[in-house]
């Protein structure tokens, strides 16, 4: 698989941007973001949908406060991180802006991701984001979070929001030209690897921990993240940040960074995950339109649709769909609980709000987090 094969048919990326790329010796290097906004700006109007996942909080915050070197505990790096978040935001917006292009701010614990109920909710603002063509900011909240509830680093994260999102491909921009065979820093003789297509035990023993003052993870956690992504079914690039023209580069198909090619089908990941590892926790038994509407126009599951209703069930769980004879058709995340949905099964969406008092969603099942059973096929067993 070349290059352009690999990233052919990518429309929504997610590019997360490290300290290191950001950050020069007064701060925020203003001149990086503003080539990396054009760049990603390019995109958009080339037709990719943009996520950011971006650091830069604390080490904004500590210049700010002159201060040098590592700090030394949780409470200034929260305190650096509230700081330096409002003008890197600030920075962000006024990039974009040039452009006409909103941005919305995000921060991020893991509380948020794991808590099923948190965890939707994030997805369905990423999603309404998107839809209204707006670039989401992602970062941890470094400002409240603490050991328990901290991602540990934002690739990290990039790699649980990637595959949150369905992007279809991260891209981790970096200081460094891409993972070496070994670390350049100590050794003249290390070699860029330009192509990862599996994760051998001499690829990850290439990859040291070694981070900087400015930044948390080291292409250990680069390659980490890179692991998981490819995990899922999809590409990831680590490549040079500070590069002019990175980004266009690397979607004219150049060899730029290193290339981490999928180890397994994207279909046979995440949607398997809906649809054979969660246990379905009820049934939605919906009519002919609803049923049309979900298989063959991809459209979400409206409460008009529904006729019927079996189980018990909270908002975030696994609830299957079925036609009126009881066969499965899909399956997926629910916004309203069993209670909820018995209130308002084969209403309009105009009559929610009025029968429950308030209306979070309009859909009972958005469409990014149904998964069509005719769409997979279980694994087969290899002898």
């Amino acid at each position: 698989m070349t290059r352009k094969e690999a990233l052919a048919n990518v429309k929504r990326v997610l590019i997360k941007i490290g300290s290191a790329v950001l950050t020069g010796e007064d701060g925020l290097d203003l001149q990086i973001i503003e080539q990396l906004v054009d760049e990603m700006a390019q995109l958009r109007k080339a037709g990719h949908q943009i996520v950011i996942v971006t650091s830069g909080a604390i080490a904004s915050g500590k210049h700010r406060m002159g201060i040098t070197g590592k700090l030394k505990s949780m409470p200034q790096k929260q305190a650096a991180a509230a700081i330096g978040q409002s003008r890197l935001m600030r920075v962000y917006s006024n990039s974009f802006g040039k452009y006409g292009i909103f941005v919305a701010q995000i921060l991020l614990t893991m509380s948020d991701l794991t808590d099923r109920k948190r965890y939707l909710n994030v997805r369905n603002t990423l999603s309404t984001l998107i839809d209204w063509e707006v670039v989401p900011i992602i970062n941890e909240n470094d400002s409240v979070a603490v050991d328990e509830i901290k991602f540990g680093d934002n690739d990290h994260l990039a790699a649980m929001i990637t595959n949150i999102m369905d992007a279809q491909l991260l891209i981790n921009l970096t200081s460094t030209e891409g993972l070496y065979d070994q670390n350049p820093t100590g050794s003249t003789k290390a070699k860029l690897i330009s192509l990862v297509r599996e994760f051998t035990e001499e690829i990850e023993s290439a990859a040291t921990d070694e981070t900087t003052p400015i930044g948390l993870g080291g292409m250990k956690s680069k390659v980490i993240a890179a692991k998981a992504v490819t995990s899922s079914g999809l590409p990831c690039i680590i490549a040079p940040g500070k590069r002019k023209g990175v980004l266009h580069d690397i979607f004219a198909g150049k060899d730029i960074g290193t290339l981490f090619l999928p180890t397994s089908d994207r279909l046979r990941s995440r949607k398997h995950w809906i649809a054979f590892t969660l246990k379905s926790r009820g049934k939605l038994f919906i009519d002919d339109g609803a049923r049309d509407a979900l298989i063959k126009e991809g459209k979400s599951l409206l409460p008009s649709g529904v006729a019927n209703i079996e189980g018990d069930f909270s908002v975030g769980d696994p609830v299957t769909c079925v036609d009126m004879r009881g066969e499965p058709l899909a399956k997926g995340l629910v916004n309203y609980s069993s209670s909820e949905v018995r209130k308002i099964m084969g209403l309009k969406t105009t009559k929610i709000e009025q029968v429950l008092g308030y209306k979070d969603y309009d859909e009972i099942i958005h469409r990014d987090n149904l998964v069509v059973l005719g769409e997979v096929r279980k694994p087969q067993a290899h002898v």
